[in-house]
């Protein structure tokens, strides 16, 4: 038996995708820079597939989506594109849990002189954003909070947050992710001036992601050349996964309603069937997370014998597909930062793992793998007492 609950890390591109991508590779292959009848067919290809893009956040603009090679390349963009804009170094304010696409380019940033503020979060993940208020300075140019955590699942405050920045005049930017596709997005009300999307995390392909540039924003290109994508994004387009990232965005779009309660009642078997197992603490927050992810630490994890990657290991040898939160770097294991900002002890912050689920997962899916875990955790701990 087979199960993957890792769909936070990747999804399985669909087969409507697939058949576009297939389509184009054989038949479309043109140049959407070319002017001749080849170009201009591939031309429309993209351009279709960014209507689909746009219509999955309600972007009032097509030309709005910048499309990318993903979600690392769109925070990018949307940090670096804001940055460059700067003769004189700025101020920009962050979460202290975000994607390293961010973290680590603002990292660089500061290396460059830029001031960055790190918001800090409580024990379930969620920014203040009495904290944002006292952070903005009157040279801060740009707040970028992520929507939904890929680690612990927390769904931020982003309605309050965007305000509060467009109150002050100051950009917003969004990591999204984890939530487009599987939450609704309405970019017309949602006040937030960028946000970062990618193909493969909704059943598109690997190697397509975009960037929503709300109308009359400017950001300076990161990649410069023959001036695609509206002069924000040189390059030749990759046709048949931006192909394949339009049909997936489209059905994702149509498939919401129905599928969005269907995770939140599988996730919710998952936490309750895993309730009672003793040192498995929930991590994120509870209600306010992501659809589709369930994620726990080991309390009592002690590094290599009792880690999250013990676990991930111990439910791949049973079939189960899952991830863990801690780092291996070196051959020694590293706790989550993520854990280790939320308040977690250096040890519990090496036991972390993510469960998420996606449009195969199935009820069969959830039970066994709930009994699978609590035989796992039995033997690593005979001591505990599991139901």
């Amino acid at each position: 038996m087979q199960i993957y609950l890792d769909y936070s890390a990747t999804t399985p591109t669909r087969p409507e995708a697939i058949a576009i991508m297939q389509t184009v590779l054989t038949q479309e292959w043109g140049n959407p820079s070319s002017l001749h009848e080849w170009g201009q067919r591939a031309a429309t290809i993209v351009e279709q597939a960014r209507l689909q893009v746009a219509g999955l956040i309600n972007a009032a603009q097509a030309e709005s989506i910048i499309f990318t090679s993903g979600g690392t390349e769109a925070d990018n963009q949307a940090i670096m594109g804001v940055a460059r804009l700067y003769t004189v170094p700025q101020h920009i304010i962050i979460s202290n849990v975000e994607h390293s696409a961010i973290s680590e380019t603002v990292k660089l940033l500061e290396m460059q002189g830029w001031e960055v503020t790190r918001l800090a979060v409580d024990g379930k993940g969620r920014v203040n954003p009495l904290d944002l208020t006292t952070a903005l300075r009157r040279n801060t140019v740009l707040v970028s909070i992520i929507y939904g955590q890929s680690e612990v699942g927390t769904l931020q405050p982003i309605v309050e947050l965007g305000n509060i920045a467009r109150s002050h005049g100051v950009l917003f930017h969004t990591d999204a992710v984890q939530v487009v596709g599987r939450l609704p997005i309405n970019v017309q009300t949602l006040p937030v001036d960028l946000l970062s999307i990618s193909s493969h995390k909704l059943y598109g392909p690997l190697g397509a992601g975009a960037l929503y540039v709300r109308p009359g924003v400017e950001i300076a290109p990161l990649i410069y050349g023959g001036g695609q994508e509206m002069g924000q994004r040189s390059g030749t387009q990759p046709v048949p996964a931006i192909a394949g990232f339009g049909v997936a965005a489209e059905l994702a779009a149509q498939e919401l309603a129905s599928e969005t309660p269907r995770l939140i009642k599988l996730r919710d078997r998952l936490f309750d069937l895993l309730a009672d197992v003793p040192g498995l603490i929930v991590t994120g927050d509870r209600d306010r997370r992501l659809p589709h992810h369930v994620s726990f630490c080991l309390e009592y994890a002690d590094g290599e014998n009792k880690s999250g990657k013990t676990l991930v290991r111990q439910l791949n040898q049973a079939g189960i597909g899952i991830s863990a939160g801690a780092a291996c770097r070196s051959g020694k294991l590293s706790p989550s930062p993520i854990l280790l900002a939320m308040g977690y002890s250096q040890k519990a912050a090496l036991g972390g793992i993510r469960m998420t689920l996606g449009r195969y997962t199935t009820e069969a899916d959830i039970d066994w793998t709930a009994m699978v875990l609590k035989q796992v955790l039995q033997r690593l701990s005979p001591d505990l007492s599991l139901a």
